[in-house]
């Protein structure tokens, strides 16, 4: 990369393509159906979540390595990620069988740190720190000035994002119609970067469409204030997308090439998450699902359109499905929670069920917010739904026969001890 903006020619990035050669996969580009049909479109999904890493990230990492010298190399190397990008130093560090330490936040899932010591072996060495990627990060750059390492940035590297741009390059060779739309997550925005800066030269036409976490939205704040921003919070929820700011290589790219950069809500994330999973067999985590998620804000725009969504990364933890289940739920609005007034008396339960609840409402939690009253007690109750429309009889009826006492959906800091 030259003056950290696109490159003057694609030559660092086809020789980029030549050292993954025989380390990435060729990832399909494939034609989803079940979308197509939806959208009236021709949507395509670019396939990283097959990668041996299960993620894109293994293009940068190893492409990154490859580029230091035997001297560097054996100095060790060092990093931080929320996951996919250990995975892919993890990966490189057992190849190349160079050390390699790895910074990553407390509450990474098990599953990704599972994986990160099955890639590195021996090689590599796991450290725990901070509760987000940002605070890891920081962490290990005090280490490498202290043991004398060499940082592998996760994307604000121009060897990082000339790694990630050979998926850009396989899209071209694999697409068989020009490309109209194409969908990408961005996290830090390496992956933005790289596919802005070979569709610029080769794809001009293309419209980029940036999608990011609503709770973590730091490229789209960097445009709207025209310089990268550190957010002071963030929802970790879509770990492989949670940064507190994008890069300033990245951000320097895709500033003047992106088309637009739309915001997710997590809850469509998770009902992206569950209709990949139930229609197409596709396991994707929930920075993999962000490309998908984002079509419903273009759905006019793609109608008829040759549209690319990147499928980024399929590391997730199979502990999390109940809580993405809930949270689609909540979305959909077919789950509700509400604080009911039970009057102590026989009958009292039987009467909010055949009075309050409809004929497919279902009850599918109940615990009193206390154990002991003598006169009336308060319960904590989440109903299912079957459709939307069932929720505004089932209010109605809670408050006319006197058991409403609070509705808790729109209740942020208790839903979130809820769920």
């Amino acid at each position: 990369m030259e003056n950290e903006t696109c490159p003057s020619t694609l030559d660092p990035i086809y020789k980029a393509a030549e050292r993954l050669q025989n380390v990435s996969v060729r990832t399909p580009l494939s034609v989803n159906n079940n979308l197509s049909g939806i959208y009236d479109a021709h949507i395509s999904f670019k396939r990283e979540d097959l990668q041996r890493v299960r993620s894109y990230k293994i293009r940068g990492a190893y492409n990154k390595m490859a580029t230091l010298s035997k001297e560097s190399l054996a100095k060790g190397v060092v990093c931080a990620s929320a996951g996919n990008h250990a995975q892919g130093v993890a990966f490189a560090c057992s190849t190349m069988k160079t050390k390699g330490i790895i910074f990553m936040p407390l509450p990474t899932p098990s599953q990704k740190l599972g994986q990160v010591k099955m890639f590195g072996g021996d090689y590599v060495e796991i450290v725990l720190y901070g509760d987000t990627f940002d605070e890891a990060k920081e962490a290990a750059l005090q280490y490498c000035e202290h043991h004398d390492g060499v940082f592998i940035h996760p994307f604000d590297d121009p060897a990082i994002i000339e790694g990630q741009a050979t998926v850009a390059l396989e899209i071209l060779e694999q697409a068989d119609q020009p490309i109209d739309y194409l969908f990408l997550p961005i996290g830090g925005g390496g992956l933005a970067a790289g596919v802005c800066s070979v569709f610029q030269k080769l794809s001009p036409n293309t419209k980029i469409i940036g999608a990011e976490p609503s709770g973590a939205a730091s490229m789209k704040m960097a445009i709207e204030r025209g310089q990268p921003v550190h957010l002071e919070k963030i929802n970790r929820f879509v770990d492989g997308a949670a940064v507190q700011k994008v890069g300033e290589i990245t951000f320097n790219i895709c500033k003047d090439v992106l088309h637009d950069v739309v915001t997710v809500d997590e809850g469509m994330i998770c009902e992206t998450i569950l209709s990949l999973y139930n229609k197409d067999a596709i396991v994707v985590e929930p920075a993999g699902a962000l490309s998908v998620s984002a079509l419903e804000k273009y759905k006019d725009e793609i109608k008829g359109k040759n549209v690319v969504c990147i499928i980024s990364g399929s590391n997730n933890d199979i502990t999390r499905m109940e809580e993405i289940k809930e949270k689609a739920l909540l979305y959909a609005g077919l789950k509700h929670y509400f604080l009911v007034r039970f009057p102590q008396r026989p009958g009292a339960l039987k009467s909010f069920v055949i009075d309050v609840l409809g004929p497919n409402d279902d009850i599918t939690s109940f615990e009193y917010t206390k154990k002991n009253s003598k006169e009336k007690g308060i319960a904590v109750v989440g109903i299912a739904l079957k459709d939307q429309k069932d929720f505004q009889p089932l209010l109605s009826n809670m408050k006319k026969y006197d058991f409403f006492v609070h509705y808790l959906n729109e209740d942020s800091s208790l839903m979130n001890i809820l769920i």
